[in-house]
């Protein structure tokens, strides 16, 4: 019974990194390096865009970053979120384009 108790905690503890879902208008570069496609120069890519063109409006304004096409939205798309933005917040960043 032992265990059984200490497997299932196991599995729950790994498990958990597998269903953390990034922001990609806060991340940071490490926390952008944790997907699945994305490494060191497409996370810098994804900050700079953001930086220069405000917050992304939906997930699927990433493909607007260089480095990033639909293949890796594909990959993307369950693991990233834009996260709740402001009214403001949203109508400015669908202006920015």
């Amino acid at each position: 019974m032992k265990l059984l108790l200490i497997s299932a905690f196991l599995m729950f503890v790994f498990a958990g990194p597998a269903f953390a879902v990034v922001n990609i208008n806060t991340a940071t570069q490490a926390e952008l390096e944790t997907l699945q496609g994305i490494g060191p120069a497409k996370a810098k890519a994804i900050i700079a865009h953001r930086e220069q063109k405000g917050l992304f409006a939906s997930t699927e304004h990433l493909t607007e970053v260089d480095g990033i096409g639909q293949g890796t939205m594909n990959q993307l798309r369950d693991s990233i979120t834009v996260g709740d933005m402001p009214a403001t917040a949203t109508a400015a960043a669908m202006t920015s384009q």
